[in-house]
């Protein structure tokens, strides 16, 4: 479920608590969790609806009923309760020191060093760029990259990525070269 940033500053706010989608059926369930840019987003509710009150266009942060009915696409008009249910766990990773274990599932992934490796030495590098400079398709190369993101390794940027403090020590502890970059 994607949120705009709009829609995220104000779930982080407080101000809004509802959001309304189209869907044939619906793609996320009570007690889903979504990391976002503004932190985890948690999903209270999913109802089918057939309209929304003003109240309900308010605390979506709507500027109207029909933006809240969403006209014109396909599928059933779906209210989603959700809250901000705290920051994302991966951002407190990023500045701990990698831990044995950390390091035991980098060495199980034969193409982790080199990546963070490559993130380090062209930060704000697009994901095409980077995957291409392996050879290998940009669709393989981000699950990868998200694979080192959920261990606090990388930073996702406006454009490419970034190696956070954690993933500059596995590169140290391991051996690795890692050219300096900006910061």
């Amino acid at each position: 479920m994607l949120f705009r940033r709009r829609d995220l500053d104000g779930i982080a706010a407080g101000h809004v608590d509802l959001a309304f989608r189209r869907w044939e059926r619906a793609r996320v369930k009570p007690g889903t969790r979504i990391r976002t840019a503004v932190g985890v987003i948690a999903i209270d509710a999913v109802d089918v609806v057939e309209d929304v009150t003003d109240e309900e266009v308010r605390r979506a942060g709507l500027a109207s009923r029909a933006e809240a009915l969403v006209d014109g696409r396909p599928g059933r008009l779906h209210r989603i309760a959700l809250h901000l249910a705290g920051p994302d766990p991966r951002i407190a990773l990023r500045d701990g020191a990698p831990t044995a274990g950390d390091l035991e599932r980098i060495d199980r992934l034969p193409w982790a060093l080199d990546y963070l490796r490559a993130i380090g030495e062209r930060p704000g590098v697009r994901a095409a760029d980077l995957a291409e400079s392996f050879g290998v398709e940009k669709r393989l190369f981000k699950p990868r990259v998200r694979r080192l993101k959920e261990l606090g390794l990388t930073e996702s940027l406006e454009r490419g990525y970034r190696l956070s403090p954690r993933g500059k020590a596995v590169l140290e502890l391991r051996g690795a070269r890692q050219m300096p970059g900006p910061t």
